[in-house]
């Protein structure tokens, strides 16, 4: 009996391995998610087929989970040693897939955390405590609960949690998220029209800091640099490389370029279209030029060596060269127009001479 759970809200690992064959040893280990993109590795030593997708019912502490297979093959092993976690550690193993037993359990479980979600904020708001429980996790067999929380400040909840568990007859974990976790959680659409990435395939947050929106040329405004979460958008990072790339080829901000017309400074960049434009005025825009990178560079080493270009364009500096049209040389219309010199010639022979002035015979003086 099959049964569409909502285990994971982030779309699955794009598995870039499949189809390689991996020489060595085989890894049986299995990425497994569950709720809020809580993720896992765990041991398939009893060599169940399993490919991205299936749910499975794996150890847990105490008792088991339910989650669903977010990672196979080799790709497994690569990311267990990217996340710092060696290959033959012992992990826990996946136990079966799931009986129609447990996943009614579960289904039960899943339909009790938004109840126990509003109870759990009640007794901390009556217990004095300066924090928000924005979410509840429900273990697969029901006994066991991960409150989220997301607090300014530290926070003493040694009391809330024996009057959680005394509460609602579970084991209690308490586990702070931040507010980019929170936005994840809650989804939405970005400025972008596309589904937030938190909420996605986002798994890793990343500081963002303003230097990458400097970098960028971009404003420097808090409503448009700011994400649902109140903070600097994660995907400011997502460029950033690239334009340290190639800010490494631009010239210096502060140095000017010594030309014969006078000094030239810098106004502003275009760093990926590898161009600069520079200004007469140090402050202001004033005969501005612009010019390739390269170009700019080569001016900075003409001027360490004490030399001076007539212009900072190329264009400028070359004399232009005078080119001359050979075919203006002969005209293609010349042998026509020696035609009808002689045409008119021969009508004054023929039919007189109009329009030239003549002396009559007779006519004195």
């Amino acid at each position: 009996m099959k049964r569409d759970l909502r285990l994971r809200e982030k779309k699955e690992a794009t598995n870039w391995l499949e189809g390689i064959t991996y020489v060595g040893h085989e890894c049986d280990a299995v990425q497994v998610q569950f709720k809020n993109s809580r993720a896992a590795f765990f041991r398939n030593s009893e060599g169940f087929p399993l490919k991205i997708g299936d749910t499975v019912v794996v150890e847990a502490n105490p008792g088991y989970d339910i989650g669903k297979v977010a990672m196979t093959g080799p790709l497994v092993r690569h990311m267990m040693r990217k996340g710092g976690i060696d290959i033959t550690a012992e992990l826990r193993k996946v136990l079966r897939f799931p009986t129609a037993g447990d996943l009614e359990k579960f289904e039960e479980a899943q339909a009790r955390e938004h109840e126990t979600m509003i109870k759990s904020r009640r007794i901390a708001e009556e217990e004095g405590l300066n924090m928000k429980i924005g979410d509840v996790e429900y273990q697969g067999d029901g006994t066991k609960a991960i409150f989220y929380y997301i607090a300014d400040e530290r926070v003493d909840f040694r009391k809330l949690i024996r009057v959680l568990a005394e509460t609602f007859r579970i084991r209690v974990e308490m586990r702070q998220i931040g507010a980019r976790q929170e936005a994840g959680r809650i989804g939405g659409i970005g400025p972008c029209g596309r589904p937030l990435c938190c909420s996605t395939w986002l798994n890793r947050f990343v500081s963002v800091g303003t230097g990458a929106a400097r970098l960028q040329d971009l404003s420097l405004n808090p409503q448009k640099l700011a994400g649902q979460c109140a903070k600097l958008k994660c995907c400011l990072n997502f460029e950033t490389d690239v334009y340290y790339e190639a800010a490494a080829k631009m010239p210096p901000k502060d140095v000017p370029l010594e030309t014969a017309d006078g000094t030239f400074y810098l106004f502003k960049s275009d760093i990926l279209a590898g161009k600069a434009t520079y200004s007469t005025d140090k402050r202001n825009a004033a005969n501005l030029v612009t010019i390739s990178a390269q170009r700019a560079m080569d001016i900075i080493g003409m001027n360490k060596e004490g030399v001076k270009p007539i212009a900072l364009n190329e264009e400028e500096e070359e004399p232009q060269k005078e080119y001359i049209d050979l075919a203006e040389q002969d005209s293609l219309t010349r042998f026509d127009k020696a035609k009808k010199k002689k045409k008119r010639k021969r009508s004054g022979g023929q039919h007189g001479n109009h329009g030239q002035r003549q002396d009559h015979p007779n006519k004195k003086g």
